[in-house]
């Protein structure tokens, strides 16, 4: 195999795959409806070409000897189209990166509706700080790596296992193709609404990943999460538990969690006993939850708890979680990719512990298919409790695509901003970008910390509103 094609190549999965399938020196190329950053930073530096839309030339002109066709192409796509009718080799994303980067490795698929990436990258940097060499494929461009893929010399693949269908011709979840040996599930709820029905069904899928565990495997399950303990319920291998506090029948646990400057330090506990005080590079609950599933991980993998407590400090996150922007006129601006009621909710939470005192204004987009529908209206009014202010973009007028069905309700914006003010908090809908920065301009102040909520690009609202914050402080001292 020289040259291999990705047909949707700007996800964040497909794009890592073909970064890491370039590094092996293959040649690489792709196309996608759109790239943008930083999928389409990292494309470049790796040297991949990439076409704006889907054409047959693209895969007929040069026949490469394996096409690989990601879950966002759909069944009438010319350019899978042509590749399939003209017979040549073709696999889906996560078939193709079991084949040709995990098979042979033990491995570490990390699981779970919320902290995926997070999760998956803390692994792989303990991994390699603690002399594991790993390999690693997550949904994110991680600091400690430069990138969200490595190819290691070492036994473990770390892998985030999606519940995602795999591609058009192919409707099981992606994380039943990574054949997991040792498994984490940080939690269970309700998403995707454009291919399940509701929370039974997304616990059905998660419980085939469980029963598909291998008897001699590790699931290490988030104990403090009903919905996780039920669907591992039973499970055919050895489980263990992590929680925060008191919740769950867990083993290793998390207590006394106390904010610091520079992350969160905690009792790291096990049947009672409290058996070091470590600091995560983290803020927030959730994410001291994800730095506990890395250590039970890495423990089940035979490295000793002393080596990993020594490593944690080392981890440096992921882009666009929780990610500072910049810094213009006294306002810290921040990026993160939350868009799930749960995801908004602790991230601003733990934004309001990492800057206290400090006003949050949150800056929501609804842009996934499951939050452009109205299922969560209600849950979104309270997720936003930790946020001084909140500005809610305006959902498009554009199709929902939806494998179950016909939406009949749309996601309102301004009911969600009436809702919030119904609540007593300061909350607007605002149609557009460039009107969202005028208005966030018009009202900073000084010490303000501004989060940018979002599963896409946002139209680059943040590096508007840094430039005209910076206008802004220019225009009051010249000098």
């Amino acid at each position: 195999m020289r040259h291999v094609h990705f047909v949707a190549i700007a996800g964040t999965g497909m794009g890592s795959l073909a970064g890491l399938l370039r590094s092996r020196g293959l040649e690489v190329t792709g196309s996608d409806a759109d790239v943008y950053p930083p999928m389409s930073i990292a494309l470049e530096a790796w040297g991949i070409p990439v076409a704006k839309g889907f054409r047959p030339e693209n895969v007929l002109a040069r026949r490469p000897d394996l096409v690989v066709i990601g879950n966002a192409v759909r069944v009438e796509n010319p350019e899978a189209r042509a590749a399939i009718d003209a017979g040549l080799p073709y696999l889906s994303f996560p078939d193709a990166l079991y084949r040709h980067a995990i098979e042979g490795k033990h491995s570490v698929v990390v699981a779970g509706t919320h902290g995926k990436t997070t999760t998956g990258s803390i692994i792989a940097t303990l991994l390699f700080e603690t002399g594991r060499d790993p390999s690693m494929l997550v949904g994110g461009i991680t600091a400690n790596f430069d990138g969200s893929f490595r190819d290691g010399a070492g036994p473990d693949f770390v892998v985030e296992g999606d519940e995602y269908d795999t591609a058009f011709f192919d409707k099981t979840p992606k994380f039943l193709h990574y054949h997991a040996e040792t498994l984490v599930i940080t939690s269970v709820e309700f998403d995707h609404a454009d291919i399940y029905r509701d929370l039974d069904q997304v616990k059905g899928e998660f419980r085939k990943l469980v029963q598909s565990m291998p008897a001699a495997g590790v699931i290490v399950a988030a104990a403090h999460e009903p919905n996780v303990a039920e669907v591992v319920a039973g499970a055919p291998c050895r489980v263990i538990g992590y929680a925060v506090d008191g919740e769950g029948d867990a083993e290793v646990r998390a207590r006394a969690l106390q904010a610091t400057r520079t992350g969160t330090r905690f009792d790291l506990v096990r049947e009672g006993v409290v058996v070091a005080r470590p600091e995560a590079p983290l803020h927030g609950r959730h994410n001291v939850a994800n730095a506990l599933a890395a250590i039970a991980v890495l423990e089940s993998r035979g490295v000793p708890t002393g080596e990993i407590l020594a490593a944690l400090p080392s981890y440096a996150g992921v882009k666009r979680r929780q990610e500072v922007r910049g810094e213009a006129n006294g306002v810290t601006v921040i990026d993160d990719f939350a868009h799930h009621p749960t995801a908004v909710r602790e991230t601003l939470l733990s934004l309001r512990a990492r800057y206290p005192g400090r006003r949050v204004i949150a800056v929501f987009e609804p842009r996934s298919n499951t939050s452009r529908r109205a299922i969560f209206q209600k849950d979104y009014a309270g997720a936003f409790g930790d946020a001084d202010r909140v500005i809610v973009s305006e959902v498009p007028d554009a199709p929902i695509y939806s494998a179950t069905g016909e939406v009949t309700e749309r996601f309102s914006a301004r009911q969600l901003a009436s809702d919030l003010r119904g609540r007593g908090g300061e909350a607007v809908a605002i149609d557009g970008v460039d009107a969202i920065v005028d208005h966030l301009v018009d009202l900073h102040a000084p010490g303000d910390v501004i989060v940018t909520l979002s599963n896409g690009a946002f139209g680059a609202i943040w590096e508007k509103l840094l430039d005209r914050l910076g206008a802004v402080a220019l225009e009051a001292d010249p000098v």
